[in-house]
């Protein structure tokens, strides 16, 4: 049955106007450059990836499991989104590249109405992106972008420098790579047997501070981001966390951690806000290419 036309425009202003009251988290109409609240006056949490506003995090206190409602985001995306706005320059037409992302459609959304956004995945199995991509043979042109996010990726490469060597030669002269890995124990070892993450994708190593010389040696001027609880830990030389969460060797970490690496990108009141606790669980490599 046909609808008489004042009833399909009516029905058509509706969905307007339930999309304006209903709009998709992240909002691609609100860029991450546009004001923010003061996260030292607010209570209680807040997302920067979609804006969300709470009294807490689903699960608090691990990296992986601390979850916005809204938007699904966990520790380590707002860490790193934090990283990115606070370290890099936004603006529209920023060319970036996000390696498996984990977030789904909503977020990949906004992040293309942002910027000029891509995502990448080896295999394009339950990360799958709109790029193929080898990190260690990366299918792109030289000084192609500018800023890549590489969020516990690399650890799934066999051949590290290889893929330092990449993503340098991909970055523009003052590009980014935001680089996290699972900082599980103080030194660079491969696993002790075989280990595979949820995805079932292997696990080749388990990062250590020293990842900081290959970066350097690939060509990278490197700050190792953190928050300002683990600094205030590593320069008292003491450990304010009596207990841990497996597989985080905390002891090692902090014993073994380069004090003159570190930078602080966020403080005990942000840190809270965002959900980014504890903090031996939260750290970033931001690479910039000379």
């Amino acid at each position: 049955m046909a609808y008489p036309v004042a009833v399909r425009k009516a029905a058509r202003v509706g969905r307007r106007m339930w999309a304006v009251a209903h709009p998709p988290h992240p909002n691609p109409a609100v860029p991450p450059w546009s004001p923010t609240p003061d996260l030292r006056r607010l209570s209680g949490a807040y997302c920067n990836v979609c804006r969300w506003r709470g009294r807490e995090f689903e699960r608090p206190g691990h990296v992986e499991l601390t979850h916005c409602p809204r938007c699904g985001s966990n520790g380590r995306d707002r860490f790193l989104h934090w990283c990115l706005a606070e370290r890099v320059g936004l603006h529209r037409g920023l060319r970036v590249v996000e390696c498996s992302p984990r977030l789904g459609p909503a977020y990949r959304n906004a992040m293309a109405a942002w910027f000029s956004y891509q995502t990448s995945d080896y295999d394009m199995r339950s990360h799958a992106g709109n790029l193929r991509i080898d990190l260690q043979a990366i299918d792109l042109p030289d000084a192609s972008l500018d800023v890549v996010l590489c969020a516990h990726v690399l650890e799934h490469v066999r051949d590290t420098g290889r893929a330092l060597a990449e993503l340098h030669r991909v970055l523009a002269p003052g590009g980014h790579l935001l680089l996290q890995v699972p900082v599980l124990q103080a030194r660079t070892a491969p696993p002790v047997g075989p280990e595979f993450h949820e995805d079932d994708t292997p696990v080749f190593w388990r990062f250590g501070f020293d990842l900081t010389a290959p970066l350097r040696a690939a060509g990278f001027h490197v700050d190792l981001l953190c928050t300002a609880a683990f600094d205030s830990a590593v320069y008292a030389d003491d450990n304010p966390w009596p207990t841990w969460a497996a597989p985080f060797d905390v002891p090692d970490i902090l014993a073994g951690v380069i004090p003159e690496d570190l930078t602080v990108i966020a403080d005990g009141h942000q840190a809270t806000r965002l959900g980014i606790e504890p903090a031996y669980q939260y750290l970033a490599w931001d690479c910039t290419r000379p």
